[in-house]
């Protein structure tokens, strides 16, 4: 069952790739207040105190769709609401789940503190049936949200305000809050590994279990007709089966082919759980210094996507708004996106998979260095792979941007290289089969997987005279194009990896009545336009410019839309098409080797 989907914003399942039948969404209307003098907890707000003003779950209050919409910083947040579950629930164990709160959050239920949880970008969940009453029950949430440079934030402005390439804060609950009944012995999770070449899924299921007889079913289904099925007995929490498919059709951007697949954990006959996924055959391979998806040389054309909305920022406002940014993408000619500073709802990966986008995944990065900083990004980061690690359409992980976060990798810090090469390390133990870019932009470290350059040179002739020696069989230039910053740092160096120009472009938008003395910090770093034609000349031009170094693998353009005072998308803020996409995509789907 689910509540009344008319009532409520987002009402789509929110966890496409584990899905169960029973769930209660409680998005919507909820009591709100700031806590500006932190008077909250000493004063029992969580014990029942109603909170005199309302918000609308799941938006950050800095958003209009939220129904407040202030963008003053506020650090500490209480929600609150009543609820009252399905009679057929009684016994059962039951979830209460979150998407994203940004960032510290603790959870009371009826006035008893249930848990917390540290990190603004994946879900946490609880199991509330221990605190649970018969009829109405209370749900209390306190978030800490803090303008703490050491703390994972992404494109939040530590300042509150928009500046430069930074925007306004998304604080406290953005993804949805959903209830889900479950018995005591579960499955937990299961990890989807595809291996295309040889047509079968590799799965390893995780129970919510004792070690004990169980037996697991796998069913892979195509348009809904099972097509391969095992039945695993095993005496322990953990098992892994590989399952063949016949006939197999592969996943990739112009053929994205999905299975459904269908796992039962059962005891003696018994059906204890089940749970519904899907994902695609496919594999990523990195030879001769390009990607090879499915054993075909696959070049990256992708777009930087950064998932801000005007009416409601990091919270996408629909599920069909983060449907049509897929759809945009293609309709531009890419068959990827570069996903920046943000771990993005689900949802989105879905429509990712389902209509085929190759995806890079980034973390949002903190902006100051220290121990606590690095220790939030990394067990963050390891949640964000986790939580993704089965979508097909991922085809790499980025952890560090620009070395955010590592101010001093320029002058060669061994302390904060360390801890750069410790993140691709541990992105490695979470996916061992997709590649690792370790510091997308430039100061790479010795073992990333590709070399990703963040080049804004503005023109063909530019590129290829900076790019001259490497065209030629030399040497990559030693620094960037910006600030004398150097390639790669500490005696690391190029190994023959591939190399992707990962930011690229960046034309902006020059409003007819700016002078170029008005024009702001962002125009010292992008080309510029004035008038349509104008700027797919410069487009056309960059674009045959990066097509023409045989030694690039792909690139990323800089970037889907417009986001408050950056002007450089495709799109405007509200997805207003700047140029024709058929004519992007016409340059797009040009002579790239």
């Amino acid at each position: 069952m689910t509540s009344d989907l008319r009532k409520i914003p987002r009402p789509e399942y929110p966890r496409p790739q584990f899905v169960r039948s029973e769930w209660l969404n409680l998005n919507g209307e909820w009591e709100f207040t700031f806590d500006d003098h932190d008077l909250g907890v000493t004063q029992g707000w969580a014990l029942g105190l109603p909170f005199e003003r309302q918000i609308v779950v799941p938006f950050p209050y800095q958003s209009m769709l939220s129904g407040i919409d202030e963008k003053e910083v506020h650090e500490i947040l209480w929600y609150a609401r009543n609820f009252e579950l399905p009679a057929t629930w009684a016994g059962m164990n039951v979830l209460l789940h979150f998407g994203a709160v940004d960032y510290q959050s603790t959870v009371w239920i009826n006035g008893q503190e249930v848990g917390h949880n540290q990190g603004g970008h994946t879900p946490f969940q609880f199991n509330i049936a221990p605190y649970l009453n018969p009829g109405p029950n209370r749900l209390a949430l306190r978030v800490v949200d803090t303008q703490s440079p050491t703390q994972p934030r992404g494109k939040q402005s530590v300042t509150g305000l928009p500046h430069d390439i930074d925007y306004y804060c998304t604080s406290g609950v953005w993804q949805t809050v959903w209830l889900e009944p479950v018995r005591g012995m579960r499955i937990e999770d299961i990890k989807i590994r595809p291996i295309a070449k040889q047509n079968a899924f590799d799965l390893t299921v995780f129970l919510h279990a004792p070690s004990a007889p169980w037996q697991i079913e796998v069913e892979v289904l195509d348009q809904g007709a099972v097509v391969a099925k095992e039945k695993i007995e095993f005496s322990a929490a953990t098992t892994q089966c590989r399952i063949s498919v016949p006939n197999a059709k592969h996943w990739s951007p112009d053929f994205p082919y999905l299975y459904s697949l269908r796992v039962r954990l059962l005891q003696a006959g018994q059906l204890f759980d089940e749970i519904e996924s899907y994902s695609g055959l496919r594999d990523i391979e990195l030879r001769s210094g390009s990607y090879w998806l499915n054993g075909k040389k696959q070049y990256l054309r992708m777009v930087l996507d950064q998932g801000y909305w005007p009416e409601s920022l990091l919270a996408p406002p629909s599920d069909a708004a983060l449907r049509e940014d897929v759809q945009w993408a293609k309709k531009f000619g890419f068959n990827g996106v570069r996903k920046h500073q943000k771990i993005e709802d689900p949802r989105w990966l879905y429509w990712c998979d389902v209509l085929g986008l190759l995806v890079w995944e980034e973390m949002p990065n903190a902006r100051a260095w220290s121990t606590q900083a690095e220790e939030r990004l990394a067990a963050e980061w390891r949640r964000a792979v986790d939580r993704d690690y089965n979508h097909p359409s991922i085809v790499a992980w980025v952890p560090v941007n620009e070395s955010m976060g590592f101010p001093e990798l320029r002058e060669n810090h061994p302390g904060q290289y360390a801890f750069i090469e410790r993140m691709v390390d541990i992105t490695r133990h979470s996916d061992a089969y997709r590649p690792v870019i370790d510091n997308d932009g430039w100061e790479h470290s010795d073992i990333t997987d590709v070399c990703a350059i963040h080049d804004y040179t503005p023109t063909a002739h530019q590129l290829r005279t900076r790019y001259e020696q490497a065209s030629l069989g030399g040497e990559l230039p030693p620094h960037v194009w910006i600030g004398n910053k150097p390639l790669f740092v500490l005696g690391s160096r190029y190994h023959g990896q591939p190399v992707v120009l990962s930011e690229v472009g960046g034309f902006l938008q020059i409003p007819q009545h700016l002078s170029s003395a008005q024009r702001d910090i962002l125009f010292k770093h992008y080309g510029s336009w004035r008038d349509p034609e104008e700027f797919l000349e410069k487009l056309r031009d960059l674009l045959e410019g990066i097509a023409s170094l045989l030694f690039v693998s792909g690139f990323c353009y800089t970037q889907l839309t417009d986001i408050e005072q950056e002007t450089n998308g495709l799109l405007t803020y509200d997805r207003k098409p700047k140029l024709e996409p058929a004519k992007v995509a016409e340059i797009n789907c040009g002579d790239f080797q």
